[in-house]
């Protein structure tokens, strides 16, 4: 969903963050990235990226 907001493929953000097209789909399939790939990803997107977590009760924890 990010690619298409940023207009971008996934093969052209694999690229941009220095990867293998088919290295970026298989981390895509296994969902390993670490908190520094996500960065190197929104950086290439021209998004911002963070992280949190959130509560049933409405609590907010970026």
């Amino acid at each position: 969903m990010a690619c298409t907001v940023a207009g971008i493929s996934k093969t052209e953000l694999a690229k941009r963050i220095g990867m293998t097209q088919p290295a970026f789909s298989q981390r895509l399939k296994t969902g390993k990235f670490s908190d520094e790939d996500f960065n190197n990803i929104a950086k290439a997107l021209g998004a911002k990226y963070y992280s949190g977590f959130d509560f049933p009760d409405g609590t907010r924890i970026e």
